[in-house]
């Protein structure tokens, strides 16, 4: 052995540096080593600069109603440098008929909307009176089942938003559990939301901000990897189990730790896996995606988040996020920098064309829906090396085998991108927990379902 520590770490996206983090906190004495099979730490999360404008890889932010999230930003000394935008004083719109419509975020507010026909609205009523199916279903098959299919319009955009993927073939079940949970314990979503209300008092919480960094969301990541010790083009080729720890074997060394973390998107952790237990299945799909950094002069755009487009829409954009007017220095005086998606589950065949034909046709989609008088004076087509897990039918499958691998292997922890969703919450939120077993000398059990709000 060349080396020995107390805790591996296999990959240093948010997954792994929340973990080594979190764990820090708790634990400062163990000796922590992540490896790292790029040349830079951060994974998906990932910066854009070049000639004033700022851009996303990845993820564009995340909300901060999660307090595991709250705390990770403490901890990396990025409190007083949090940008936020909150979704009470921001737009978002739904492209319907061809044209831009506000969505209401806020039950009164989406009975007075156009958006959903009166029938449309009453028949959201009808959850109150279907028994739940428990077997495993797709959204779109749930959604349209409980409140009706005119409401599949929006479930489509929502998934769009956070997916990049088909609310046909992603899982009810594995992407939003804690709704299912309710359903199942009160025969109804409706029922279920109101006791849990009532259960907490009655009131409502207000709407969450969007968080960025002055830097953009890389400087989370910077900042949680400063200090760490990260072994860099330092892939993992294998993993094994014996009386002193677990033994993971890289090109060059082999090392032994007690304890080991996972913290990889699920298609690069399950090769790893297989050896230990086969699992049910070898790789899950992804969503590849590209962003279209486009910066336009004497544009006047609202104050929003942006817009999302349903595949019913036939655009050629998924939607695309006013970034200028969300958060500040986004784009020079007195530019504007508008990010429009292009691609998806659904559209693959979108991210052959090039650079200058995905432009273009952008633009003239975009100009159908926005007021662009011109074409973009700074363009540039961001093709991000990772693509959107997709939680598909028969994931929970997966995450029943690995909540069996668990049991079996107390001292191995699985965690990551597309494992218990996409979202960088719902990784940081499993981050702290795979800490705190680690620390505690136990092992991570499942992730508590928990009812996550929809948010455009």
């Amino acid at each position: 052995m060349n080396q020995h520590c107390d805790v591996i770490i296999v990959g240093s996206g948010l997954s792994g540096l929340s973990v080594a983090r979190f764990l820090h906190e708790k634990q400062p004495e163990l000796k922590v080593i992540l490896l790292e099979k790029e040349g830079r730490a951060g994974g998906a999360v990932q910066s854009f600069k070049q000639e004033g404008f700022r851009a996303e890889w990845g993820p564009h932010g995340f909300l901060d109603n999660c307090p595991e999230g709250q705390e990770l930003i403490r901890l990396a000394g990025l409190a007083g440098r949090v940008q936020k935008a909150p979704l009470g004083q921001f737009a978002r719109y739904l492209c319907q008929q061809g044209r831009l419509v506000a969505l209401p975020q806020q039950p009164q507010k989406f009975l007075f909307s156009p958006i959903l026909s009166p029938m449309a609205k009453l028949r959201l009523l009808g959850d109150l009176w279907i028994r739940p199916i428990l077997t495993e279903q797709a959204i779109g098959q749930w959604a349209g089942r409980r409140f009706g299919k005119a409401i599949l319009p929006l479930v489509d955009a929502a998934i769009t938003g956070s997916f990049a993927g088909d609310y046909q073939r992603l899982s009810m079940d594995a992407v939003m559990p804690g709704v299912r949970n309710l359903e199942k314990q009160h025969g109804s979503v409706l029922r279920g939301l109101l006791r849990k209300r009532k259960a907490g008092g009655g009131k409502s919480p207000g709407l969450p901000a969007m968080q960025n960094f002055p830097n953009g969301m890389e400087e989370l990541t910077a900042s949680l990897a400063r200090g760490k010790e990260i072994r860099f083009q330092c892939q993992a080729d294998a993993i094994a189990r014996d009386n002193n720890g677990w033994i993971v074997q890289t090109g060059t060394e082999q090392l032994l730790g007690r304890r080991l973390v996972l913290a990889l998107p699920v298609n690069a952790a399950l090769p790893l896996l297989t050896p230990l237990s086969p699992p049910p299945m070898s790789e899950i799909p992804v969503a590849r995606i590209a962003n279209l950094v486009m910066g336009f002069a004497g544009v006047d755009i609202p104050k929003a988040f942006g817009f999302l487009a349903p595949e019913q829409e036939n655009r050629f954009c998924m939607g695309a996020m006013f970034s200028s007017a969300m958060f500040p220095d986004r784009a020079p005086s007195p530019m504007v920098l508008l990010e429009a998606l292009v691609g998806g589950r659904r559209h693959p065949e979108r991210l052959e064309l090039t650079d200058d034909e995905l432009a273009r046709r952008a633009y003239d989609d975009l100009k159908q829906l926005l007021p662009l008088p011109a074409p973009p004076r700074f363009v540039q087509v961001l093709r991000p090396a990772s693509g959107i897990p997709q939680l598909e039918m028969g994931h929970v499958n997966l995450l029943a085998w690995r909540d069996d691998l668990h049991a079996r292997h107390p001292d191995l922890h699985v965690t990551g991108f597309g494992w218990d969703g996409i979202g960088m919450n719902e990784m940081i939120k499993h981050a702290s927990l795979v800490a705190r077993a680690i620390a505690d000398d136990l092992r991570a059990g499942p992730t508590p379902a928990e009812v996550r709000p929809v948010y455009f």
